[in-house]
């Protein structure tokens, strides 16, 4: 199988270190240190804290022009939201008319709506696709899923670190089940993931968001590690409120979640002193995700009429952080 990952950071480096592990024919779109990296060392994987451990390396092919390339049975879309525009720009060249499309990404993606039934038939939402550009360049038909449960982080350009979790959840853009899909799980529990086909990967997507949403925007404004956060009584009932508003849009959508915010919240705190991926990039000076996260939510909730006072105060204050920070596009 010819795999493309575009965007070799720490999830599509990942990814892309173990298709070739298991056999797949891996190139890579990237630019600068990345590429660099790339062409002298490979593309290079450590599992586990350890620092002894040293990187598994691969060899891949490299390039920052997608068109030297060409079409691939897989293209592998792993890069932040407020990248993906440039991405949609750049990948025909990678498309041929059966290439799937794999996003593995964090927030409500542009497609997300295509799954909920003949009441969101048609939506676009203006604050992942404003003008609709992405979801001209990627079509729905190609378009799978993915829901990723791990944590990884970049040691040096182009050497990834797999600290845990191996889950991958892949389901159709439009919310039905396929053998596409199932054929792919396949693909990626023989590589050494924990891969598994959704037959509603909006009701995946949904959940992940349900946890992440506030641990990340709330922690690029104080600086705080989730167990900090987690640890004031007065944010831990904003982040609740928040989190109920979210789950009444979900119900609005047709996408039950069954846990209180105290259980998963509960969840959270297992996980110790967590450093989220947006304060990791307030912290390195990249742009935020705040649209796929937060500005995402509240759009469904003016689609499906529920009130979102708390998600409203939580993009605000975030926004206008990042927009300080130079992280954020001013209105």
């Amino acid at each position: 199988m010819k795999v493309c990952i575009y965007g070799a950071g720490a999830i599509g480096g990942w990814i892309g270190v173990k298709l070739a592990e298991a056999g797949a024919q891996v190139s890579v779109v990237a630019r600068g240190a990345t590429l660099d990296a790339l062409a002298s060392h490979g593309l290079r994987l450590v599992e586990g804290e350890g620092q002894e451990a040293e990187p598994r390396a691969v060899a891949v092919r490299a390039s920052d022009d997608p068109a030297a390339l060409g079409p691939q049975d897989l293209v592998v879309v792993a890069v932040k939201a407020p990248a993906l525009a440039s991405v949609a720009g750049r990948i025909a060249p990678l498309l041929g008319p059966d290439t799937t499309v794999l996003t593995a990404m964090n927030g409500v993606p542009w497609w997300f709506c295509d799954g909920l039934g003949p009441a969101f038939a048609g939506k676009r939402l203006a604050s992942v696709d404003p003008d609709g550009a992405i979801a001209a360049a990627i079509p729905a038909r190609q378009t799978v899923g993915c829901v990723v449960h791990a944590s990884c982080m970049l040691d040096a350009p182009g050497v990834v670190r797999n600290r845990q979790g191996r889950g991958l959840i892949l389901g159709e853009a439009s919310g039905q089940p396929s053998e596409r899909v199932r054929a792919l799980a396949a693909m990626f529990a023989g590589a050494g993931f924990d891969a598994k086909a959704s037959d509603r990967i909006q009701q995946d997507v949904w959940y992940k968001l349900w946890g992440n949403m506030t641990m990340n925007p709330i922690s690029a404004l104080t600086g705080a590690t989730s167990d900090r956060i987690l640890g004031d009584e007065l944010v831990r009932d904003f982040v609740t409120a928040v989190m109920l508003e979210a789950k009444a849009i979900g119900e609005r959508c047709g996408i039950t979640i069954d846990q209180a915010p105290a259980d998963r919240l509960a969840v959270t705190l297992r996980l110790g002193a967590m450093k989220t991926s947006m304060l990791q990039d307030v912290e390195a000076g990249r742009p935020v995700e705040l649209d796929a996260l937060v500005a995402a939510v509240r759009e469904l909730g003016q689609i499906t009429a529920v009130p979102t006072p708390f998600t409203n105060a939580l993009l605000g204050l975030a926004r206008v952080q990042a927009q300080r920070l130079g992280l954020y596009p001013r209105a």
